[in-house]
Order: structure tokens, then C-alpha cells, then sequence
């Protein structure tokens, strides 16, 4: 018979019970679930990237609407609970709705600890605990002042993700050095200048005093040394308690949290609770590893199997936003223990092994923690390190005293060895899962929700895939951008913007490039980060330009160069014709041709030449084409409703107006439009980096395809009713493109990686995001929407040929 199980909170615990339950027996319960949040369960470790922009809301949804539907989970999103009556076995809504139950299961979580100082009810004073607190904190602009109080891992990541946004904040701590509950004082100072070095401020041993306002709103956090931090917002992240009210109401017993036994059972009989509301033993918790421990445990216990809660050792991975942590036992100084030290300056690192009676009893690591697991694993079993002491602080690697195959390690490891901690994984439960079918890391994960977490264990298990699957098992290769750095495009990209290096001079020093001043390879990608990034603050480098682009025209297999000015939309007039072929006589052009994007190209054009024949054709009104460049090339419209019968829109009126919008700009790789004014689609929009096709009802936008060494068709983006949106669609869509694809990938392949969902959900769902985009793309036009060739007509000289060295010998 199916009984009724009502769900108090859609946290991570609480819907890794709902997992547990709904994949081993759908039909045991009727399963109603409560949450005080107006949405269901998401990954709150993950809400710190959300705030640095590195995802989106949607990216960290774990059920979403669709899950709950399959699982057959009654949804009561934005309720919360009132009342509970354990002896009737009801739950009374706060709207009065009373509701049965035959097991209650507690996922209330924990609240936020807010220090009780003066002015905490002023506007503008918040926690950071959940989408709504991170959303406030997204909505702080550049120039905006914040003060963070509390220097553990929270606090420090709101900080981080704001900065990367611009904002100016400062971080208030009352302990001596950051993190102090997972890093001893040197590591700590390395986490502080790092984030220092991210225009960060950090106040360590200071003491808040009081909260000022100004017409309600908090206007600065007063220090007990009477020094004044101004603020437009006040970030409180200095820990959290469980959230035990309702329970204690209900009369359940609670102390630090509600009390559970082994079996995640309370003192009530049929009421369950899990997460970081629970207190076991005399411990609460606050990392998700035991709080899925518990999940699991409950589950079992709901399905009347034999289960029982273990607390286990943990070690601490962390991630402050480009900092790497990890930490793990006791690092404290005491008689009899010796420490073991490694410091790489150059390179950010830091390890520290601490080590009593030959057993390695805590590690704290920084800048490079993939050991991590391999240390934890020494400290938890106890081990002998005696035999490997001189080299230790090395890694599993050197032991023996001399490096060996990285993956041997990896292979060595015991079955029950624990590969992910977030979800309790263990190597015996992915292998089992590599053996069943699942050959590659996203199915590792959905079978198993290995590194499906916090993701820091992901190497790791991509090691097994490699060990178990031997030579059939390819690993995926992030490819540096070229050998001046080991940092992939993708890193290269966020750090810029998330430390604000706003010249190549930059990016070379804070990112540890290993040339002086790059290479032909990375030196144009670079720059074109910089100038997408940071439009009005860095000035464009001719000499990180391929050859085409510096000469503004295509250089030709005999050292000739192709000139093709911008037709808009592919209309000319007889002046405009008549002034190409002027031009062509006069400077002796040998080919004339019509390109296929409905431009007209002067072939053969000799490089001293350039600027006169381009000031020629500025004054018949003609400007560059772009036809050299990484960015827009052309716009290739059809006649639509001027000529043809069977036109719906003005296509040709359409192709023109985005061309002027667009013209000048640079992107990731080429960029070609097209404009379509009917289904029949004689512009080929269907095969362009972004078309448009022209219906009746308004403007089918698509994107991602290509028409040379791939053949793609694209994808429907959205359908807009007036020309409006749809050049504000193109306008958006390009500046994503523009600030999140990798240098020389063509729209497809960036939309290959990051989805169409994510665009529609950058692009077509959220109006303001669209807008600001789009502005994005105006401010950068602002400076790059211009012609190149009126400028350099007015140079000729540097057009002008080298001395022929040869001729000058012979005389």
C-alpha cells in the first residue's frame, strides 16, 4: 500500500533522499514535498560561480520541473510549514491546509548566523545563503562599494565573485589570517595576497562595531578602531546553525540541531531528518559528503532496509575563485610533531605535511592540491611513512625517489579507496559503472554522480577511466593556447576579466607566460581578448594582427593584396560602380570579381597602392569591407518585398540596417549574415553564423552554420515580431559570442560547447541580460565602428616597398 511521505525542504540532502527513493521503488510513497524557496532543489555549492558569471542559475539546477514530474513528487514550491502535529500526523500550510503524513522527513537546512550588531535590520544588510542573496549581490555594478564580514570560504567567495564583476570590496575578519578553520597562517597569507592581487581589500584581526545608516539604508560598517567602511551593501557570511524551530515546535528533540540516531530517525516516531539541520552524536554538519552519507541512510530506512549513519574523516578541497585549496586532519603545533615543507614562490605553491610517531596526521596544501586525496588517504588509514619520508612532500609519484607514470598511482589505489567525498564515491563503485557501459566521464557521472558536485575530483576520476579502459579510452585534452603558457583559452579568457589585465603587458606577467612578450600564436588571441573584455581601456595592437588584418586587405599568393569595399546588404548604385572600375583602371587591377557575398573584389592590387586607391574609393562613399578580417564580413540579403512576389518582409532594408549596426567589429573568427525575406530562402541564411529568414508573422533568427570545410545547417534561435528585436536578438547573440567563445572558433563550434539552451537562456529568456548585451556590443562599437582604410590613406608611407637590395648591389 503506498503510504505518504511529506518532505520538509528541497535542499541537496533532502533530494538525494528523493534519488534514493524514487530509483528503487517508485510506488512505496506518495510523495509530497514543502519548500519555503519558490523553486526545487539546486546545487548551492555552485551558487559562487553563478555570482562570478563562470554559470548561470539554470547550469546548477539539479531536478528541475521535468525531474519532480517523472518522479511523481507533488511540488508546494514557496510554502512553507506552520504547524505540525506528530500525534494526529498532520503538517498544517501556511495558507491552513492540512495535510496527513505517515512519514515526515525534516530537510530544513540551516540558517545564516547574523551577529547581532547595531543597524543589522538597516536595508541593504544581507546573508549569503541562497539564489535571491547571490542575485542581490549580482545586481552590484562597477564602482559599487561592499563590505563582506567573515574571511571563511563563503565570504571570501562572494567576495571574489563580486570582484571579478568590478565591484569595489573589502573583506572584514576578526581572526588573524583567512580560512583559519582549514589553513594555518602561511597558507592563509598566500590566499590573502591572491586575492589582494584581484583588487580585493582584506582587513584580518578587525572587529566590527556597528552597522551605519542613512535614510534606512546601511551607508558603512563602523570598526571597533572607529575606522568608517563605506558600503552599498553589506554582506554578512560568518557561518550558519541549523534551522531547528519548526522541529522544537513540534516537540522533537533538539540541541545544536534536531537529534537523529544512526538511522536518521528523531525522537518521534515515523519523523526522519537529514542535512545540515541534523546534530549525530554531538555533530552538525555543514559539507554535502555527509550530508549525501545521511540521504543515503534515510532512504534505506524509508524503504525498511537496514541502514546506519557513519561519521566519517574529511578532508576540505576548496575553491576560492582561481585559488586552489586543500586541507585535511590536524595541522596544529604541538610536542612531538615535525612539519615537512614545500614553497614555490614563482609558482603560488605551498604544502605543508604535518607528522607524529612516523604517520602523517594533517596536510595543508595551496596553489597545487592534486595530491590531495593521495595524503588523505595516508592520514585516515594511519599509514607508515617512514619508508618514504625524504620524498613524501613530493607525491604518490616520486615515491621510490624517482618519478614515475602518474596513473600507476591511481591504479594502486585499494577498491574502497574514496574517489569523490562530495557524494561518497568510492574506486570499486566507478569501475563497476566502466565495466556496465560507461566509457567516458559524463556517463561515469550520471551513473554514479562521481565529480557531479563540486567537480574537484574530476581528474581523478578521468584517471580511472584511462586505467580501466586502457588504449579505448581517449582523454580529453585541454589544449593550452600555445606553448608560451599551459593555460587553455577558456582560463585565459576568465582571468582577464576576473583580475582585470587590461594590456598584453599584463596578461604576460600575472599570468606567467614563459616568453617575454608571447608568439605569433597567442598574441592575436590575446589581443582579442583584451579588446572584447575592455573596450575602452585598451587600445588595439596592430602587431597582434595577422599580416591580412594589419594591411587591412588580403594578401595574395604573389604578394598582391585583394580590395573589396562593403556593399550594405549587397545594394550598390552606378557611382559607387563607377568609381570600382575607375579604380581598376587606374591602378592596373588585372581581375575584377563578384564574390559570393554579393561584393565586388579587386584582385591583384600592389601593396604601395593600398592607401591610394582606398581614399579614391572613400570618395565615392565606399568603406571597408572587412573582407581580411576576424569579424564581420557581409550581410547577403535577398530584394524581399521591393521586388519579389513572394517576399513577406523587407530583407534587403533589414540586411542593411544590421550591417551598419554590426560593420567594424571583431569577433572570435569571421562572422556571416544573412537575411532571407521568405521561407524559400534564396540569401542562404540557413548556412550562415547567424541568419535571418523573413515569414510572415515576423523574423526566424538562427544560428551556427557553416558553408565551407564543414556543412552545417543552424539551429532556431527565437522568432521576433518586429525588425527591432530582431537587431537587438543579432546584436546579443554576437556580443556573447564575442565575450565566450575561444579565438578562431566559428559561432558553431561555440555553440557546440556551451549549447543553445544556454544561449536561449542568455538571449531569449531573460529581456534584460539581452539588453545589456546588446549594450555591450553599442559601447564597443563606439570605438570600433569606423572605417580603417579612411585612416590609413592618410599614412601612405608605411605602405611604401622596402629598397630593392638586389637592384641596389647590381649598380
Amino acid at each position: 500500500m503506498t503510504q505518504k511521505l511529506i518532505v520538509i525542504g528541497a535542499g541537496m540532502a533532502s533530494g538525494r533522499v528523493l534519488e534514493h527513493l524514487t530509483e528503487a521503488d517508485s510506488d512505496t510513497y506518495d510523495i509530497t514535498l514543502f519548500n519555503a524557496e519558490p523553486r526545487g532543489n539546486y546545487n548551492r555549492i555552485m551558487l559562487s560561480p553563478v555570482l562570478s558569471g563562470e554559470k548561470t542559475y539554470d547550469e546548477i539546477v539539479t531536478h528541475d520541473d521535468a525531474w519532480y514530474a517523472d518522479a511523481g513528487v507533488t511540488c508546494r514550491f514557496g510554502e512553507r510549514i506552520a504547524a505540525i502535529n506528530t500525534t494526529a500526523k498532520t503538517v498544517t500550510s501556511e495558507a491552513g491546509e492540512v495535510l496527513a503524513y505517515d512519514k515526515l522527513l525534516f530537510g530544513t537546512g540551516s540558517n545564516p548566523f547574523m551577529i547581532p550588531l547595531p543597524g543589522l535590520d538597516l536595508e541593504g544588510v544581507i546573508a549569503y545563503r541562497d539564489l535571491e542573496d547571490t542575485e542581490r549581490m549580482m545586481a552590484m555594478e562597477p564602482g559599487n562599494k561592499v563590505v563582506v564580514i567573515g574571511g571563511g570560504l563563503l565570504g571570501l567567495e562572494a567576495a571574489a565573485g563580486m570582484a571579478a564583476r568590478g565591484v569595489d570590496v573589502t573583506v572584514v575578519h576578526i581572526m588573524g589570517h583567512l580560512m583559519e578553520r582549514q589553513l594555518d597562517e602561511a597558507a592563509g597569507y598566500l590566499l590573502r595576497k591572491s586575492l589582494e592581487e584581484k583588487g580585493i581589500t582584506i582587513l584580518c584581526g578587525a572587529n566590527s562595531k556597528e552597522i551605519l545608516g542613512a535614510d534606512g539604508h546601511a551607508r558603512a560598517l563602523l570598526l571597533d578602531d572607529g575606522t568608517e567602511l563605506p558600503c552599498d551593501l553589506l554582506v554578512m557570511a560568518v557561518g550558519i546553525r541549523p534551522n531547528v524551530a519548526l522541529a522544537q515546535e513540534a516537540g522533537l528533540a533538539v540541541g545544536r540541531g534536531i537529534h537523529v540516531d544512526d538511522q536518521m530517525l528523531t525522537s518521534v516516531e515515523d519523523v526522519l531528518a537529514v542535512g545540515e539541520c541534523v546534530e549525530h552524536d554531538g555533530a552538525v554538519f555543514g559539507l554535502v559528503a555527509p550530508l549525501y552519507d545521511q540521504a543515503k541512510v534515510a532512504a534505506q530506512t524509508l524503504l525498511g532496509q537496514e541502514a546506519a549513519f557513519v561519521q566519517r574523516s574529511l578532508s576540505t578541497k576548496l575553491k576560492v575563485t582561481g585559488c586552489d585549496l586543500f586541507s585535511a586532519g590536524d595541522f596544529a603545533e604541538g610536542e612531538g610533531r615535525e612539519d615537512i615543507v614545500l614553497r614555490d614562490p614563482g609558482r603560488g605553491i605551498y604544502k605543508r605535511l604535518v607528522i607524529e610517531d612516523d604517520r602523517l596526521i594533517g596536510a595543508v596544501m595551496y596553489g597545487d592540491t592534486a595530491d590531495g586525496n593521495w595524503f588523505f588517504g595516508l592520514i585516515k588509514d594511519g599509514t607508515d611513512i617512514s619508508v618514504m619520508r625524504e620524498t613524501l612532500i613530493f607525491g604518490p609519484a616520486y615515491q621510490g625517489g624517482s618519478p614515475v607514470d602518474p596513473l600507476s598511482a591511481v591504479a594502486a589505489l585499494p577498491p574502497e579507496a574514496e574517489i569523490c567525498g562530495c557524494n561518497g564515491i568510492c574506486k570499486s563503485t566507478i569501475t563497476d559503472a566502466i565495466a556496465g557501459g560507461a566509457t567516458d566521464l559524463g556517463a561515469v557521472r550520471a551513473t554514479t554522480k562521481a565529480s557531479a558536485s563540486c567537480g574537484t575530483c574530476t581528474g581523478l576520476v578521468e584517471q580511472l577511466l584511462q586505467v580501466t579502459l586502457g588504449d579505448d579510452f581517449q582523454m580529453p585534452a585541454a589544449q593550452s593556447v600555445c606553448g608560451c603558457t599551459d593555460l587553455t583559452h577558456e582560463d585565459v579568457r576568465r582571468l582577464i576579466k576576473s583580475q582585470e589585465l587590461k594590456s598584453q603587458a599584463a596578461v604576460w606577467q600575472e599570468l606567467g607566460w614563459t616568453t617575454p612578450n608571447g608568439c605569433h600564436v597567442c598574441r592575436p588571441a590575446v589581443n582579442f581578448y583584451l579588446l572584447a573584455d575592455w573596450p575602452l581601456e585598451y587600445r588595439d595592437d596592430p602587431q597582434g594582427r595577422f599580416v591580412n588584418e594589419r594591411k587591412h586587405a588580403n594578401i595574395q599568393k604573389d604578394g598582391t593584396f585583394s580590395v573589396v569595399p562593403r556593399m550594405w546588404g549587397g545594394i550598390t548604385n552606378p557611382d559607387e560602380l563607377r568609381a570600382i572600375a575607375n579604380a581598376a583602371e587606374k591602378y592596373d587591377v588585372p581581375t575584377v570579381k563578384v564574390t559570393g557575398g554579393q561584393r565586388i573584389d579587386l584582385l591583384g592590387v600592389k601593396g604601395e597602392d593600398l592607401p591610394y586607391i582606398w581614399a579614391d574609393l572613400n570618395r565615392a562613399g565606399l568603406v571597408s569591407g572587412h573582407a581580411y578580417s576576424k569579424g564581420l564580413r557581409t550581410v547577403k540579403t535577398c530584394v524581399g518585398t521591393d521586388h519579389c512576389r513572394f517576399g513577406t518582409q523587407d530583407s534587403t532594408g533589414l540586411g542593411i540596417k544590421l550591417e551598419k549596426v554590426l560593420w567594424g567589429s571583431w569577433t572570435p573568427h569571421k562572422l556571416k549574415l544573412a537575411v532571407s525575406g521568405c521561407p524559400r530562402n534564396c540569401a542562404e541564411a540557413t548556412c550562415k553564423d547567424i541568419g535571418v529568414v523573413c515569414v510572415d508573422s515576423g523574423y526566424q533568427i538562427s544560428i551556427g552554420g557553416a558553408a565551407g570545410m564543414d556543412v552545417k545547417e543552424t539551429e532556431l534561435l527565437v522568432q521576433v515580431p518586429t525588425e527591432e528585436e530582431a537587431i537587438e536578438v543579432v546584436m546579443a547573440v554576437t556580443q556573447a559570442y564575442r565575450e565566450g567563445a575561444k579565438y578562431l572558433d566559428r559561432i558553431y563550434k561555440w555553440l557546440a560547447k556551451v549549447g543553445m539552451d544556454w544561449v536561449k537562456a542568455q538571449v531569449v529568456d531573460d529581456l534584460d541580460n539581452r539588453r545589456a548585451l546588446a549594450d555591450r556590443f553599442e559601447l564597443s562599437q563606439s570605438i570600433y565602428r569606423k572605417d580603417p582604410w579612411a585612416e590609413r590613406a592618410k599614412e601612405p608611407a608605411l605602405f611604401a616597398p622596402l629598397a630593392n637590395l638586389e637592384l641596389e648591389a647590381a649598380e
